[in-house]
C-alpha cells in the first residue's frame, strides 16, 4: 500500500452559484435546505452560509435536492448573506423563527 492509498480524500464541496435575471428569476446551486419561505422572503441554507432572499410574489419554480439547485420566479428585491461571526441582526421571518 503507498501513500496516496494511506490518505483520505476529503469529499468534493458542492460549488455555490447565483444567477439572476432580469430580477424575476433566480437560479441558485449550492443549496443544502430551504428552512423557510413564503411570497415574500426565502430562507435557504447553503454551503457558504444562510442566504435570504426578499422580494414580491415568489413561488420556487424549481427544486433539486439531490444537486441543491433552486430557482426562485418573481419581483427580487433583496439578496443577502447572514453573517452571525459579525452578529447581524436577521430581519423578518429569519428573525420570527429564533425569537
Amino acid at each position: 500500500m503507498n501513500y496516496y492509498d494511506k490518505k483520505s480524500m476529503p469529499a468534493p464541496q458542492m460549488e455555490h452559484n447565483v444567477k439572476m435575471i432580469n430580477r424575476r428569476l433566480l437560479e441558485i446551486d449550492g443549496v443544502k435546505e430551504v428552512d423557510s419561505f413564503d411570497s415574500e422572503e426565502f430562507l435557504l441554507q447553503t454551503v457558504m452560509g444562510y442566504l435570504v432572499i426578499r422580494g414580491d410574489n415568489l413561488q420556487m419554480k424549481n427544486l433539486d435536492v439531490e444537486s441543491g439547485h433552486v430557482s426562485i420566479k418573481g419581483k427580487i428585491y433583496e439578496l443577502s448573506y447572514l453573517d452571525e461571526q459579525h452578529g447581524e441582526k436577521a430581519k423578518g421571518l429569519f428573525s420570527k423563527l429564533f425569537k
